[in-house]
């Protein structure tokens, strides 16, 4: 199927890759910069976390350590715009460690539901953790002035990709899931976000119910292939654009 053609004459996966690049964060520092956005997004714009527990202004959790993380960085001024994490299911087959749904959310999660699912315990794992910078959540105007002397005015078209950005973030962690067969997924979601996957073909199945955990969030369900199955080809395309940046430094 041909791809849709945008005002500019680029497909959507080429427009957002003029503006952003994406990368496993495999290296401390990478890593660094991906606790650093959680601890604006969590700690400072939305008081989430205590700031006082995030020294070096770093939010990180036990999980980190075994996670695999993602960065999305803005081409032109090298800022990290975005993170996404994905936490395997870890232990032996008879005691595995609980994910972070299950350790902080048990009293939302239905039970029966996740029962009925039949699933292999070696292959489950939670996105989590997706924070987009407030920098690339603002409209045109209302730059934040932490960067210092980066100029921050950005281009309407550029604007228009910034709506992209954390979809961009969950197709990352769904490459994660696929080349490291953790291909039954578990996320707490805020209402927007099944909602904004939705439309791009990514249908999630409620897994419990509303819960005030870091705000209003729902657990959710998916597997990478319907994930793969459902998906809108211009979606695709971005999709396996992102494939190609992680893999070889995942295989490495």
């Amino acid at each position: 199927m041909k791809e849709k053609q945008h005002d500019n004459g680029l497909t959507l996966a080429q427009t957002f890759q003029k503006y952003f690049s994406i990368e496993l964060a495999n290296t401390p520092e990478l890593k660094q910069k991906a606790y650093n956005i959680r601890y604006h997004v969590y700690c400072k714009e939305f008081e989430y976390e205590s700031i006082d527990s995030c020294p070096n202004e770093m939010e990180t959790d036990e999980y980190d350590d075994s996670s695999l993380h993602c960065l999305i960085i803005h081409n032109e001024t090298n800022i990290p715009a975005a993170c996404v994490r994905l936490v395997p299911a870890t232990g032996s087959d008879l005691i595995f460690d609980l994910l972070p749904f299950e350790k902080y959310c048990s009293s939302s999660l239905d039970k029966e539901f996740i029962k009925q699912l039949h699933l292999d315990r070696n292959t489950e794992c939670e996105i989590s953790r997706l924070a987009v910078d407030g920098i690339f959540r603002k409209r045109s105007g209302e730059a934040l002035t932490r960067f210092g002397d980066v100029n921050l005015e950005f281009s309407k078209e550029e604007q228009r990709t910034f709506l992209l950005i954390a979809v961009a973030a969950f197709l990352a962690a769904t490459v994660l899931t696929e080349l490291s067969g953790k291909t039954n997924v578990f996320a707490m979601m805020e209402p927007f976000l099944p909602r904004l996957l939705r439309r791009s073909g990514l249908i999630f199945q409620r897994a419990g119910k509303d819960i005030d955990y870091h705000g209003i969030r729902a657990p959710y369900f998916i597997t990478t292939q319907s994930a793969l199955d459902n998906m809108r080809p211009e979606l695709l395309e971005l999709y396996h654009w992102i494939h190609q940046n992680i893999e070889p430094s995942y295989l490495k």
